[in-house]
């Protein structure tokens, strides 16, 4: 007798640079992973793109050797991938074009012909929860698609977004989630709870696929397979699956990276101009409610702005790593001084002022806090706000947290981790398919900070 095999759920986290497969083990455990990258390769006009054909033979490379391990035994399969990415099917399921990268750049006249033909930019985007971002509104590449290249769009069984199209590849069955449609894809509309008008009056509508739940399953296209196939989510709504399931009171996320994204998952109040000039937008969870987002390019300002400190004191930017907060020092840096809470404030503030380079770092952060506060207080809502949990880079920032502790005086903040919260939440989405436990209470650790 062979011993017992692990039952798993085998997760595709599919990002940017890095594609990754996860088996996890009924507590949440990893006990295997697998990961990947590939060469980008062209479109048509010469941009950079997505490899699909790397991507699809990746995923069953990697399923096949999954399979063939005899200690697992592989109840469901999920995916979760960055959004805003389309990919274009015939009715055999064969991709027509490239999968063109959301940062291409769109075409301004087609952009604002359509903006103008629905009430103007502002309106069209408070409409559809999505700033103007050109390419990033991904349901305006279908748009694209459609005036430039009438002759592809025409052979279009459906269009799928990235995660959809994966699960697609292992189920066999075209469909759409709303943590897709929901992130910023000028597609839906937010205040009618369905596509907007300009989708049924341009006949987009019919090419996208069925909707479904995020949490929907479907049996895998091979004979003889037993396990369950699941939609694929969006990675920033899957991401806050873990702490939905785990927390019920009003909560917001405040998920830090390069951008350091504020979800609120309990302000359904609509977006005002202000908020959209602000770069705020409606996310969607798994069970199509709308998540209040606002976004702010922090982390990307505080590795350019640490490198200027580190080489204005001439050491090294490992040494900001561990650097505890000093409150003398912060009390020194806020006395008497009214600090703009705008981002690129301390590009301007002149590193001579600080004594060295520990006091130039706090004050870079009493800025970055000043501006993550604002940004924040955006999604705040009538709901109060009892917890707010950060996760990613900064929740292991001693100054940050503390900062935000501080300003946050009358809510409980969390530095929260979890290893691979994206992949864990498509696991969760799907947990009464696969798993025989209950869904555990100890995935996210938690650290609290007082003010």
């Amino acid at each position: 007798m062979g011993k017992a095999r692990i039952p798993v759920v085998a997760i595709f986290d599919v990002g940017k640079t890095n594609k990754k497969l996860f088996l996890f083990d009924e507590r949440y455990q990893i006990v295997f992973e697998r990961s990947a990258r590939f060469l980008e390769t062209e479109d048509e006009d010469g941009d950079p793109c997505e490899n699909l054909e790397s991507l699809r033979l990746s995923v069953f490379d990697s399923l096949h050797e999954v399979f063939r391990r005899d200690e697992f035994d592989i109840k469901a399969i999920n995916f979760t991938s960055y959004g805003a990415s389309f990919v274009y099917l015939t009715d055999s399921g064969r991709p027509l074009t490239p999968l063109y990268n959301y940062l291409k750049v769109y075409p301004q006249d087609l952009q604002d012909d359509l903006h103008q033909r629905y009430g103007g930019v502002e309106q069209f985007s408070l409409d559809t929860a999505s700033p103007a971002l050109g390419s990033l509104n991904s349901g305006l590449q279908v748009y694209r698609i459609q005036q430039q290249k009438l002759e592809v769009f025409e052979r279009v069984k459906y269009a799928v977004h990235l995660p959809q199209y994966l699960s697609f590849l292992v189920s066999g069955q075209m469909y759409s989630d709303m943590t897709s449609i929901g992130c910023h894809t000028a597609l839906w509309d937010f205040q009618q709870k369905d596509y907007h008008q300009w989708v049924r009056d341009t006949g987009i509508d019919q090419k996208l696929a069925p909707i479904v739940k995020g949490d929907e399953v479907f049996s895998a296209a091979f004979p003889g397979s037993t396990y369950k196939v699941g939609v694929g989510l969006h990675d920033s709504s899957s991401a806050l699956i873990p702490y939905l399931l785990n927390f019920h009171e009003p909560f917001i996320l405040i998920s830090t990276g390069t951008w350091c994204i504020s979800l609120n998952p309990f302000n359904e109040e609509g977006l005002t101009k202000e908020q959209l000039e602000k770069d705020c937008l409606f996310y969607m969870t798994y069970a199509g409610t709308p998540v209040k987002a606002s976004r702010l390019f922090a982390g990307y300002v505080h590795e350019t702005q640490a490198k200027r400190i580190a080489d204005h004191f001439q050491v090294t930017t490992a040494r900001f790593k561990h650097v505890e907060i000093d409150w003398h020092i912060v009390n020194k840096l806020k006395a008497g001084k009214n600090i703009p809470s705008s981002l690129d404030a301390f590009e301007t503030v002149d590193l001579h002022d600080f004594s060295d380079f520990s006091e130039a770092y706090h004050a870079l952060m009493v800025y970055l806090v000043e501006a993550q506060v604002a940004s924040t207080k955006l999604i705040f809502s009538q709901k109060r706000i009892q917890r707010i949990f950060v996760d990613g880079g900064f929740s292991k920032n001693s100054i940050y947290m503390n900062l935000l502790a501080q300003a946050f005086e009358n809510i409980e903040i969390y530095a929260a981790s979890m290893a691979q919260a994206t992949a864990i939440g498509a696991a969760l989405v799907i947990h009464a398919h696969w798993n025989s436990l209950p869904i555990p209470n100890n995935i996210i650790e938690l650290r609290y900070y007082r003010a």
